[in-house]
């Protein structure tokens, strides 16, 4: 759905920049380029980055008492 939502981005402002004069159609046909990225499905093996691996806290050198 939102893959639909940025390619009917990209068609409108395309369909703008047909009408603009030279500056603002080049701007209005890289701005229709990033709405085609983020509209294009994800390929199977781009995911997302993992977590970094949690942190140990090193042990600590105070006992409470009870412990000992």
């Amino acid at each position: 759905m939102e893959q639909e939502f940025y390619r009917g981005l990209a068609h409108r402002v395309r369909a703008l920049a047909e009408k603009a004069d030279p500056f603002t159609r080049r701007r209005l046909l890289d701005l229709a380029k990033r709405y085609d990225a983020k509209g294009e499905p994800l390929r199977p093996g781009a995911t997302e980055r993992p977590l970094p691996v949690p942190r140990t806290t090193p042990p600590s050198i105070f006992t409470t008492p009870g412990e000992a």
